[in-house]
């Protein structure tokens, strides 16, 4: 009730693009680890969550995740569907930004070995600016797809806009207006999404070395 509508949209969005990035791109670098147990385990979850559709993990979080909560004991659904969406973008987003790992060539990590850089050193200096700035389309087509999946939170009776937007209009005051709602509705996805993609080619331009 205090959280519903655009605000609600937002703050999943928001919250979970910004969550869901620096989560991918740790997932990415576990399944390139050399660990075996770092690598098994980042490979399971990003197939497991890759493998189902985001409404499964949203009814997870609403029905099945209470089940395992001590008596007594509750999470907020709000919180619930931000980590369910948090996780699912994550699994994506790693994929990509392996992809990035995996089209640097062995030079760069011999040149790094060469300065003396450890493993740290070299991901945060070397390797992952320049993975990072070369997946930034597919990382945005990701996450502008990420933003559109949040209207799904509706189904677990959350009130995103969409659900507020067929709420107002079941009001018989404002029915005849259903076409104007569903198209201002349209206008704000695409402002957000537009300027999502507009922004990362501005952030191309800005990173482009020529090479």
């Amino acid at each position: 009730s205090q959280w519903g509508g655009l605000p609600l949209t937002l703050l999943l969005s928001v919250f979970g693009l910004a969550a869901a990035y620096p989560l991918g791109v740790i997932l990415a670098l576990g399944r390139q680890s050399r660990m075996p147990v770092v690598k098994s385990l980042c490979i399971i979850y990003i197939e497991l969550i890759r493998g189902v559709p985001l409404i499964s993990l949203l009814f997870m979080s609403s029905v099945v995740f209470p089940l395992f909560l001590p008596e007594g004991v509750t999470v907020n659904k709000i919180l619930r569907a931000q980590a369910a969406i948090i996780l699912f973008t994550a699994a994506y987003i790693a994929e990509v930004v392996r992809g990035g790992l995996q089209g640097m060539s062995t030079g760069q990590y011999e040149a790094a070995e060469s300065l003396g850089l450890n493993y740290v050193q070299t991901m945060r200096l070397i390797i992952l600016p320049q993975a990072l700035k070369i997946v930034i389309p597919p990382t945005v087509s990701i996450l502008i797809s990420a933003f559109k999946d949040t209207s799904l939170v509706v189904i677990i009776a959350l009130y995103d806009v969409l659900k507020t937007t067929q709420s107002v209009l079941s009001d018989p005051k404002w029915m005849g207006y259903s076409a104007e709602a569903y198209i201002f509705l349209a206008m704000v996805y695409f402002v957000c999404c537009f300027a999502m993609s507009n922004y990362s080619r501005r952030l191309e331009k800005e990173l482009d070395t020529g090479l």
